[in-house]
């Protein structure tokens, strides 16, 4: 086999192993998805992402199963956004959609209520009285170990000012139950409060929840309630109670329950709801017979209307005489 003959079969043998090892040409070359690295932050309610010089921002979005979708537009280089309504212990999918390098890119982040289902606290609820105190109450999980703890805390949605709860209720177990909370007066129109717990034994899921409070206060009665009749007819007069923020006359609402002194008969009580636009006084015939009746009174948010407790009755009849509570 002359010198020739042999370089082509070389040639030929190497040929197929060789086009392996080459990229074929003319086809396009795929580059990495670049990442965002989307974080959030449960308590901030930040959500953030890598911002890079050839990063423009476009839109963040959250979607949760009591809000649906919320969609917000970004600056330029914009990198974060900000949820502080969230509601989360459902748990929420959010989205960052950006352009890196000229190239579209969205990014998904689930976040989960980590635990088994049933371990969270249940039948959370909370009220304000006295314009100043806050009560909390909850039930343990029914799938809760035996060993868990609860822990409420409370964030301002205004000032964005947290605390946890100072004073908690215990059950026989010594497990966190209730919160006692001072100072409710210094809060804005709503606060977002988070109940987590631990255990030991298991990963124990969270509840949280946003309060307006206007909604959940509870209006002392009305004070220095009086009475004065003549022959004829009857006028109450009242202070307007002391509530957490200010409301006008004509945003308070007043209920009278007129009765007959000491009488069960749902016929001898009259209901009559009374705007404060009225100027705290309600005029009425003086009821007959001559017997000894009593008014008693409770106040509410006339928006709202979530009656708080009932008076001490003031009496009044017989000699027309003026009665104060």
């Amino acid at each position: 086999m002359g010198p020739l003959l042999r370089a082509a079969l070389v040639l030929t043998l190497l040929e197929p192993a060789f086009l392996l090892t080459q990229a074929p040409r003319g086809l396009p070359t795929l580059e990495p998805v670049p990442s965002l690295h989307v974080r959030f932050d449960p308590w901030s309610m930040n959500l953030t992402w890598a911002c890079g010089d050839n990063t423009t921002s476009v839109q963040c979005g959250m979607r949760t199963r009591k809000r649906g979708p919320v969609t917000m537009k970004l600056q330029e280089h914009q990198c974060h956004c900000s949820f502080p309504n969230a509601v989360l212990h459902q748990g929420a999918t959010f989205t960052v959609t950006a352009s890196v390098g000229r190239r579209p890119v969205t990014e998904k982040l689930d976040f989960p209520n980590p635990g088994a289902q049933g371990t969270a606290a249940q039948n959370v609820s909370c009220h304000i009285y006295k314009a100043d105190f806050m009560n909390c109450t909850w039930a343990r999980g029914p799938a809760a170990p035996e060993k868990v703890q609860y822990f409420l805390h409370i964030r301002d949605l205004k000032s964005r000012s947290s605390r946890e709860c100072p004073y908690y209720l215990r059950d026989a177990r010594t497990t966190h139950v209730g919160c006692h909370l001072p100072g409710a007066s210094a809060f804005g129109s709503a606060i977002y409060i988070l109940v987590n717990g631990t255990s030991p034994s298991a990963a124990i899921q969270f509840f949280d929840d946003t309060l307006i409070l206007k909604t959940i206060e509870i209006y002392d009665p009305p004070g220095n309630i009086s009475v004065h009749c003549n022959d004829s007819q009857c006028l109450v007069q009242w202070d307007t109670p002391r509530i957490r923020l200010f409301l006008s006359n004509l945003e308070m609402g007043y209920q009278l329950d007129i009765h007959r002194q000491n009488s069960m008969q749902p016929s001898d009580h009259q209901l009559v709801e009374v705007s404060g636009g009225r100027g705290n006084q309600y005029t009425f015939l003086k009821p007959q017979p001559r017997a000894k009746h009593a008014v008693r009174m409770r106040a509410a948010d006339s928006r709202i209307l979530e009656w708080g407790p009932w008076s001490q009755p003031v009496e009044f009849g017989l000699l027309g005489c003026l009665f104060l509570e």
